[in-house]
């Protein structure tokens, strides 16, 4: 690849994000700029209503360029699927707009693409995960029961709903152009198709804050995130899968600790409540 080829492209779904953009730009940024490979930032404006197109529009130039792009479907999953099909990039994931997981470990995750994995997947399940959470026993409750579900999906990792992956560049697109979940189990069925086509998942642990102002609600969202994956679980079983990579069988989880923080203190601040 040419020196200016981008390496590695962070995808960011937002919707009506335009308070919480500048701090998430400002600290992913610096740890992408410490990387010492092209790397770029995507942002996708899943049809906001509020400033959040200016906020990237007008974002200062630097290192690490940010671009922005518009999905008018609704939902993260399409918002994702949006910025990875755009990506030319070797390696593409993804990260939440509030940056709930901290970009600290972008390091290890590249390393690991570069030796071979074909998805780093990041996990509050990991044994070696920090996370401070305020969530209900309710909702402890039915994560327990929504990863019992998933297991009937995606057998390789312990948890799916960290908005922390990355992938190899084609074996992204290859999952995502498919793509019929718009809502929050998507990761369930970009998981799930990856892992049918043979690809090595790598499971890693995460630092991650709950931060206050998610779009995810129990209520309006728990009980369709069940549907959801009961229906990625019959779409896949019916689906024929030609194997992309020498392997069809799921990979084992591979446990590795927490890498040094490349941001040097970065993700520090700002963001956590």
């Amino acid at each position: 690849m040419s020196s200016d080829a981008v390496v590695l492209d962070v995808v960011v779904p937002a919707f009506n994000e335009a308070q919480r953009l500048p701090a998430t730009l400002l600290l992913l940024r610096a740890a992408l700029a410490g990387l010492g490979v092209p790397c770029r930032v995507t942002v996708v404006d899943n049809a906001s209503t509020d400033g959040t197109a200016e906020v990237v529009s007008t974002a200062l130039p630097g290192a690490v360029p940010v671009r922005l792009l518009w999905c008018g479907e609704r939902g993260k999953g399409f918002a994702v699927r949006t910025g990875v099909l755009a990506s030319d990039a070797r390696y593409v994931g993804f990260c939440d707009a509030d940056l709930a997981t901290a970009p600290d470990n972008l390091g290890q995750v590249l390393s690991l693409l570069v030796d071979g994995a074909d998805a780093v997947v990041g996990s509050r399940a990991h044994p070696r995960s920090v996370v401070q959470e305020r969530h209900s026993l309710l909702r402890r409750w039915g994560a327990v029961a929504f990863r019992g579900a998933v297991r009937q999906v995606v057998r390789s990792v312990g948890e799916t709903q960290c908005g922390f992956k990355f992938f190899r560049g084609d074996v992204a697109r290859r999952a995502f152009a498919p793509l019929r979940c718009g809502g929050f189990a998507f990761d369930v069925e970009v998981l799930g198709r990856a892992e049918r086509a043979g690809a090595r998942l790598v499971e890693i642990p995460v630092n991650w804050v709950d931060v206050p102002g998610s779009r995810f609600s129990p209520v309006r969202h728990g009980w369709q995130s069940f549907v959801d994956v009961a229906k990625i679980r019959w779409r896949l079983r019916r689906e024929d899968i030609a194997p992309a990579l020498p392997s069809t069988m799921p990979m084992p989880v591979v446990t590795l600790p927490v890498a040094s923080d490349v941001t040097r203190g970065a993700a520090a601040v700002g963001l956590r409540p």
